[in-house]
C-alpha cells in the first residue's frame, strides 16, 4: 500500500498565497516569500469538506466551486487545567480550478484514513440527561454531534430513563457493528458503562468475574466520555482537562489509551469495579455523610468533608497487600504518567508478551496471584485515619496532581495510601497537600506501596460491630436504590438482593445518625464504609485485585504544555501527532 502520499501546489487563504504540501505524514502551507509555516498532521485532520464551510456553533455552507475546507486540531493551553485543550481549528483554502479542489480533497481524505486506522466509525451513545447541571442531551446535540457528523462517525443514541439502563442494555444488546461506547455524563454513567462492557466481555469468553483469581478478557470496545456530570474524575485523570470539544476529538481520531481496572470483592462475589478511588475512613465517611446532604448540590462535598474532618475519627483495620516489582517503578519516584508514558509502555509489553495488540487474551501476568504466592503477602494492622487504593493519579480540578501524583494508568498496578491514626492539624496538612504541589506522603504518618492486590479485615471483636453498622447504613441506602448491586454465578451484574424493606429497628437506631455524631455524640461508629468510585460498598471485609490493560478509552493520558510545541521539520520522517502551529 502506498504511504507516502505527496501533492503539492499554491493555494489561497483569503488574500494571502501559500505554498501547500502533502507529504506521508503532515500536511503544510507556507506563506510564499515568508518563513511562517502552519504543520498538521493527517492524523489529527477530522474532517475535509468542499466550498466554505463552518460547524461551530452552527453549520452553515457557502458553496465555492473552487474552495475547500480543513478542519484540524488545535491545541491551547489552559492554566487551570493539567493538560492541553482541544480546539478546532479550521482554514479555508481556494484553488486556482476546481480539478485541483478535487485532487486535494480526494488526497486529503485518502490520506486520513492511510493514516488514521482505528477511526470509529459508529457508536454507541448513552446520554445521561440527568447528571451535572442537567445538560447532556445539549452538550452531545449542540457541541459534539456536529463534529462526529464532520468526521463521517454515525451514531446510535440512547438517552437512559432510569439507573444502570447503559450497563443492562451492554449486557444483553446485540453490539455487532460498533466500533465504541460513548458515554455523555459524570463518574457515575461512566462506571455503568464500565461494568457493562467488562460483563459482557468475560460472558462472552465463558469466565467466572467472582472469581479473583482468574484472568479476565480485556474489552474489544473503546470507551469515550463526553463530561457532562458533576464529577468528571476519570476524564480528567487521562485527558488533563474537562472539556466536551477536547474528548470529542480524542474520539474522532481515534485515540487509544489503556486503563487498568481493580475487581473489589467480597467473599469470592465481585462486589464493583473501580478505576479511581476505594477507600475507606475519612473518604468512605464523607460519601456516606454527603448522600444525606444531595439536596445542597455539589456543595454537599465540601459541607461533609468539614464535618467529617472535625468529627476526629480513626478505625482499626488489618491491611495485607500484595507489592509490586520495585525496580518498575514507585509512588515516591517523582514521575508522572503523561501521554506517551515510558512506565506505561514496557508494561505493555510486560503484560502482552506475545502480541503487539493488548486486545488480546492476558499472558500469564498474574499467575503468581494464587495460593503460591501467600508468602509475598505483607500484613499491618493499626487504626487508620484512611485507607485508599487508586489504579491512577485521580487527579481533578481541585487536587491537580491527584491522591497518588506518581500512580500510572496502565501499569497494571495500584497505589495502596495508609494514613495512620494521628492529632488532626497532622491530618490537616495531609489533606492540604493534596491542593498544592507538596508531597503528601512526606509525613511521618503517611505510608504509600504499588502494589497489585490487597485485602481487609477487622480485627478480631469487631465483626458483630461491623455488621450492624454496615446493615444500619445499608438500608437507607437500598431502600433508595431498590437493590445491592453484586454478580452471579454466569459473571453478569444481576438485582441479586432487593432493598431489606421490614427491618426491625428500635427507636434509637432509627434515629441516630452515626455519621453526624461528629462533635457532639461521645460514642464514635465502630466502623466506617468503602466509597468505591462514588459509590457505598455494603461490606467491610473486601480483597481488590487490579488487572492490567482491561479496557480502552478513546484518549492519549494527559499531554504536557511542551506537547504544544513548533514543528519546523519539511520531512515525512517526524510523526509527531503533537504538533501545531509555528
Amino acid at each position: 500500500m502506498e504511504t507516502d502520499l505527496r501533492l503539492e501546489s499554491s493555494l489561497w487563504v483569503g488574500n494571502k498565497r501559500y505554498r501547500a504540501v502533502l507529504t506521508g505524514w503532515h500536511f503544510n502551507w507556507t506563506e510564499v516569500d515568508k518563513k511562517k509555516t502552519i504543520s498538521v498532521p493527517v492524523a489529527e485532520v477530522i474532517g475535509v469538506e468542499e466550498g466554505r464551510v463552518e460547524i461551530l456553533p452552527h453549520k452553515s455552507v457557502e458553496d465555492k466551486d473552487k474552495d475547500f475546507t480543513v478542519f484540524y486540531v488545535k491545541r491551547s493551553s489552559n492554566g487551570g487545567s493539567s493538560g492541553l485543550v482541544w480546539k478546532v481549528g479550521r482554514t479555508q483554502f481556494s484553488c486556482p480550478s476546481r480539478v485541483l479542489r478535487d485532487q486535494w480533497t480526494k488526497q486529503l481524505r485518502t490520506a486520513v484514513k492511510l493514516h488514521s486506522p482505528l477511526r470509529p466509525q459508529r457508536l454507541l451513545v448513552f446520554i445521561n440527561p440527568f447528571g451535572g447541571k442537567k445538560k447532556g442531551r445539549k452538550i452531545f446535540h449542540s457541541v459534539v454531534a456536529p463534529l462526529f457528523e464532520l468526521a463521517g462517525i454515525s451514531c446510535h443514541v440512547i438517552v437512559t430513563e432510569r439507573a444502570n439502563q447503559a450497563r443492562d442494555h451492554l449486557l444483553k444488546k446485540d453490539l455487532t457493528g460498533f466500533d465504541g461506547v460513548v458515554c455523555v455524563g459524570g463518574d457515575g454513567m461512566f462506571s455503568e458503562v464500565l461494568h457493562g462492557l467488562i460483563g459482557r466481555t468475560q460472558q462472552e469468553a465463558g469466565l467466572c468475574e467472582n472469581d479473583p483469581t482468574v484472568t479476565l478478557q480485556p474489552c474489544p470496545l473503546h470507551i469515550g466520555i463526553i463530561p457532562a456530570g458533576s464529577t468528571d474524575c476519570v476524564c480528567y485523570a487521562t485527558v488533563g482537562v474537562i472539556d466536551p470539544v477536547t474528548s470529542a476529538l480524542h474520539i474522532i481520531i481515534g485515540d487509544s489509551q489503556p486503563l487498568d481496572v481493580c475487581s473489589v470483592h467480597h467473599t469470592s462475589v465481585l462486589v464493583r469495579y473501580s478505576v479511581s478511588l476505594v477507600g475507606y475512613g475519612f473518604y468512605g465517611d464523607v460519601l456516606a455523610e454527603s448522600e444525606k446532604h444531595r439536596w445542597m448540590g455539589p456543595l454537599r462535598y465540601d459541607y461533609s468533608g468539614a464535618m467529617v474532618y472535625l468529627s476526629n475519627r480513626s478505625y482499626a483495620g488489618i491491611v495485607q497487600y500484595l507489592p509490586a516489582d520495585p525496580l518498575l517503578s514507585s509512588p515516591r519516584d517523582k514521575t508522572r504518567c503523561l501521554s506517551g508514558c515510558s512506565v506505561c509502555s514496557r508494561s505493555t509489553e510486560r503484560l502482552f508478551p506475545h502480541s503487539s495488540d493488548s486486545g488480546s487474551l492476558y499472558s500469564a501476568n498474574f499467575s503468581q496471584f494464587n495460593s503460591d504466592s501467600e508468602g509475598e503477602w505483607v500484613r499491618v494492622e493499626g487504626r487508620f485515619r484512611c485507607v485508599s487504593l487508586t489504579c491512577m493519579s485521580s487527579s481533578c480540578p481541585r487536587s491537580p496532581l491527584g491522591l497518588s501524583p506518581s500512580a500510572h494508568l496502565a501499569d497494571g498496578t495500584g497505589d495502596l495510601i495508609l494514613v495512620w491514626d494521628t492529632h488532626p492539624l497532622g491530618f490537616l496538612k495531609f489533606l492540604h497537600r493534596h491542593t498544592s504541589t507538596q508531597d503528601q506522603f512526606d509525613l511521618p504518618f503517611v505510608e504509600v506501596h504499588r502494589v497489585k492486590a490487597i485485602r481487609f479485615c477487622l480485627p478480631a471483636g469487631k465483626e458483630e460491630d461491623a455488621y450492624e453498622e454496615i446493615e444500619e447504613q445499608s438500608s437507607g441506602t437500598d431502600e433508595e436504590r431498590g437493590y445491592i448491586e453484586t454478580v452471579s454465578r454466569s459473571g453478569s451484574q444481576q438485582r441479586l438482593a432487593e432493598g431489606r424493606t421490614g427491618r426491625d429497628l428500635t427507636n434509637k437506631q432509627k434515629t441516630a445518625n452515626p455519621f453526624l455524631c461528629g462533635l457532639c455524640c461521645s460514642k464514635p461508629p465502630p466502623v466506617s464504609v468503602w466509597n468505591c468510585d462514588g459509590e457505598i460498598l455494603p461490606f467491610t471485609e473486601i480483597l481488590c485485585r487490579i488487572h492490567g490493560q482491561l479496557v480502552r478509552l478513546y484518549a492519549r493520558g494527559i499531554e504536557n504544555s511542551t506537547a504544544a510545541h513548533d514543528c519546523s521539520e519539511e520531512g515525512d520522517k517526524c510523526e509527531r501527532r503533537c504538533i501545531l502551529h509555528k
